[in-house]
Formats: C-alpha cells, sequence, structure tokens
C-alpha cells in the first residue's frame, strides 16, 4: 500500500490503518468532491457579488458536507479498531475521541 501524506506533506504510516476499506475511500472522497464543488460555486458567488443570504447558505451546505466526511473518516477508523484493534498504526480510543471532539 502506498503511504498517505498528512497536511504537511509529511508520510504518516500510522494513519494508513482506516483505509482497508475501498468502499469507504469512496464515499469519503465522494463528498469532498461535493464540498469542493460547493466551495467552487461560493467563491464565484463571492466574486459575483451575490446576495449575502446566498452566500451563507451555501457556505452551510459546504460545512455540512465537509463535517459529514470528517465523520466518515473517523467512523471507519472506528470499524477497523473495532475489526481489527491490535493492527499496527490503529488509532487509540482516546485519538478517536480527540478526533470526534474536534468535528463536534
Amino acid at each position: 500500500m502506498a503511504s498517505r501524506e498528512t497536511a504537511q506533506g509529511i508520510a504518516d504510516d500510522e494513519t494508513r490503518a482506516a483505509w482497508h476499506d475501498p468502499d469507504a475511500v469512496r464515499k469519503i472522497a465522494n463528498r469532498l468532491r461535493r464540498a469542493h464543488g460547493q466551495l467552487a460555486a461560493v467563491i464565484a458567488a463571492v466574486e459575483g457579488g451575490e446576495d449575502c443570504r446566498a452566500i451563507v447558505q451555501q457556505l452551510s451546505a459546504v460545512t455540512k458536507a465537509l463535517d459529514r466526511a470528517g465523520f466518515l473518516v473517523i467512523s471507519t477508523a472506528l470499524r477497523e479498531c473495532l475489526t481489527d484493534p491490535d493492527a499496527a498504526g490503529s488509532p487509540s480510543a482516546e485519538e478517536l475521541e480527540k478526533l470526534f471532539l474536534t468535528l463536534a
């Protein structure tokens, strides 16, 4: 499996444990693509001088899409931990709780 990179661009083998489920990866990527498209629409609305109500509504949709993607990442990691709690790189219960609370 190829290593993934963190936001800082550093390969992090410990983060790979949550990515064994290809269906989950597809769902997460689809949600993020949807959020990407919504964010592009928000930028266009701002640049086009659209009404602030419409912009805020679109921003809310982007936020919700990102939150759902984040919760899906956490739920996938949780399922992986329940299935194979001793797998190398599996996050601890404390780490999962911290991640969940970061989004909450």
